[in-house]
């Protein structure tokens, strides 16, 4: 699609640097500066205006990007729409209710589209936070701080008179309002308000509009937020664009509203009581562009739609900081005009199976239906850790408020009765969001049924998203093990790992085909909507797949760079069953070898997240344990990379046909 830039100064650099790996074309640029224009004009190979109403006439581009100051905002969006042409403008769409509120009319009035900047509620880092808002792990948002420290642009940029014109409000203060108008709708008053001209006294240059501003904001379904725009605090300052929420079950913490990527601490969680984990990313993520809001509102006009949505967002944003104005100016509390703007907050995640989701048989080498969809990395629940049995409720929570959401979970573990306390707990995430993993210890192979009811009435949910057997050996039926965490461990390895009068493993007779269609009689009575099976080899799999008429939906091995179970991995997924990794980090010595090693410092990472990315890339979920707070958030952040070939290629090496614990 054709379109026109009308501005051609910095902002328009920015987003003409996407142009060449997208679908728009630049076909004319307009200034006012003939000189500016004809340079950007040569570097982008388009035709050059100085008069907007000719390069209207002459461009044939049914989009016009609106780039120019903050007050030229309106008047070019209107002369577009009075041409018939589309308009993106860069925010703020205008400088008062009245006439963001006729060029949205005259949009709906011509039947064209129109929208508006910023993009940023759509980039990675705040789609995070507002799946965490959607998740309900906040409860109910009562109070909202943000800043927009937009800083001495007199410092930092090359032609600061739009901004001093303007001042902070509608510049960075639109960056934190269009969030908070996304996740939580309108705004209905300005409380109070105050504005602030302070300013260094050696500048040649100060703001027209106040330097400072602050203002307390209700939202009509949502938190009473408090603003600070400023030009007089630095943009170095410890806050720029932070943006925190706070709620009746937990705090969320987004380091910068304006981000157009997500990193490691972009987003921080604290349940109420807690300090505060990083929600780091899970899956790759890119820059976003300011391209990329100009991408979809082509597409959407290409679809033959009108969208006028953002700047709809826009309008109400600028209502909202002429309300702050008037507040400031006049005293006391001041409506805000309603603009149309509706909220469009991110949905919660959900990784769960459907409940009524059925998996074909098929013979082994067969594909078939798709596989369950699961997070990329889960968390280990088990209590063994370093040759001893340790506490691991501290460590499951901070995983849960890193974001986990595949939680591994068995019956031997006796700590389900403390997961199901944390998943009860304000601030926990909505079992809609969680993929929760349990597994029939061996002795209770005859009593499936009996543990699977059990350890759900421990977790406190209706059911398993898996269900699997633990072992596929069926050892003595010793009884319920209910709560093994509150019992000493001398007393409970005799009913765990049984013998026989000759001190030999006592085993049930039963073959793992009977195993398995008792564990079928769960799903049958709705205890679980998936099954899976741990710590087989191929042909213990293929005798499952040959008995079964619920198939494995899941299957559980040790795996990592020793010891790769690459047949067992390519025969699970040509059947369609998902691959999780227990103990990939645990081998002794793996950490330390110089390949995992040479690989992190490439990547800027550990060895451990290496090993974490390894399996992933390769299409495995690894889930990892740890009790280090750190070790918790760089493992659930190394799902987001992704290696190469040739780093594959070379963790290949480590293969060890020998390895053994």
């Amino acid at each position: 699609m054709n379109c026109l830039f009308v501005g051609a100064g910095a902002v328009a650099d920015q987003y003409a640097a996407a142009l060449s790996r997208g679908p728009l074309t630049l076909v004319a640029v307009c200034d006012t500066d003939a000189d500016r224009a004809a340079g950007f004009a040569e570097q982008h190979d388009c035709a050059a205006y100085t008069d907007l109403a000719t390069a209207l006439a002459e461009s044939d581009a049914p989009v016009a990007l609106n780039l120019t100051s903050h007050a030229a905002h309106a008047p070019v969006t209107r002369e577009c729409l009075d041409a018939g042409v589309h308009v993106y403008s860069e925010k703020p769409l205008a400088l008062d209710t009245e006439t963001a509120r006729d060029l949205l009319a005259r949009a709906e009035d011509a039947g064209l589209g129109l929208a508006c900047a910023p993009i940023t509620p759509d980039c990675d880092a705040q789609r995070i936070a507002g799946r965490t808002l959607a998740d309900g792990r906040l409860g109910r948002v009562g109070i909202a701080t943000a800043t927009a420290h937009v800083g001495r642009v007199t410092e930092w940029h090359d032609r600061p008179d739009s901004f001093l014109e303007v001042g902070p409000l509608y510049d960075g203060g639109v960056y934190p309002l269009s969030l908070l108008v996304a996740w939580f709708g309108p705004a209905a008053e300005v409380r109070v308000a105050d504005a602030l001209d302070t300013w260094p006294d050696r500048e040649d240059r100060a703001p027209s509009a106040p330097s400072h501003v602050e203002a307390t904001i209700e939202f009509e379904t949502g938190p009473v937020a408090r603003l600070t725009a400023s030009f007089y605090v630095p943009h170095r300052a410890r806050e720029f664009y932070g943006l925190e929420l706070h709620g009746d079950d937990g705090s969320l913490y987004l380091a910068d509203a304006g981000a157009m990527t997500a990193e490691r601490d972009s987003v921080s969680f604290g349940r109420s009581g807690r300090d505060y984990t990083p929600m780091p990313p899970e899956h790759p993520t890119r820059e976003s562009t300011h391209l990329d809001g100009v991408e979809r509102f082509a597409a959407a006009l290409a679809e033959g739609r009108r969208p006028r949505g953002t700047a709809r967002r826009g309008a109400h944003v600028v209502a909202i900081c002429g309300a702050i104005e008037e507040a400031a100016a006049e005293g006391g509390s001041v409506p805000i005009p309603d603009c149309g703007a509706t909220a469009a907050p991110a949905a919660a995640p959900v990784v769960r199976p459907e409940a009524d989701e059925r998996r074909e048989p098929s013979t082994a080498g067969t594909a078939r239906n798709s596989a369950i969809r699961l997070p990329a990395v889960g968390f280990g629940c088990s209590r063994y850790r370093g040759g001893e049995y340790v506490d691991r409720t501290e460590s499951i929570e901070t995983a849960l408020d890193a974001g986990y959401r595949l939680l591994d979970s068995a019956e031997l573990y006796g700590n389900e009765h403390r997961i199901g306390d944390l998943l009860a707990a304000p601030g926990a995430p909505d079992r809609e969001t969680l993929f929760l993993l349990g597994k029939v210890w061996n002795t209770n192979h005859e009593h499936v049924v009996e543990a699977c009811t059990g350890s759900l009435d421990e977790l406190g949910v209706d059911a398993f998203d898996c269900y699997a057997l633990h072992w596929p050996d069926s050892w003595a039926y010793q009884g319920p093990l209910g709560r093994l965490a509150a019992q000493p461990p001398e007393e409970v390895e005799p009913s765990t790992f049984p013998e026989d009068e000759s001190g030999e493993r006592a085993t049930a007779a039963l073959s793992l085909a009977d195993s398995w269609r008792n564990l079928e009689t769960a799903h049958d009575r709705g205890l679980t909507r998936t099954l899976g099976i741990c710590n087989v080899g191929r042909e213990q799999l293929e005798t499952v797949l040959d008995v079964a008429t619920v198939p494995p939906a899941v299957v559980q091995v040790e795996r990592h760079p020793y010891q790769p179970q690459a047949d067992l991995v390519e025969f699970c997924h040509e059947q369609g069953i998902r691959v999780l990794a227990h103990s990939p980090l645990s081998a002794p010595g793996l950490l330390s070898e110089p390949v995992l090693q040479e690989i992190a410092e490439e990547r800027r990472c550990s060895p451990a997240e290496v090993v974490v990315a390894w399996n992933v890339t390769e299409g495995v979920v690894p889930i990892p344990s740890s009790n280090d707070p750190e070790h918790i958030v760089a493992n659930r952040h190394a799902g987001r990379l992704r290696l190469d070939a040739d780093e594959n290629a070379r963790i290949a090496t480590l293969a060890d046909p020998d390895f053994e614990r």
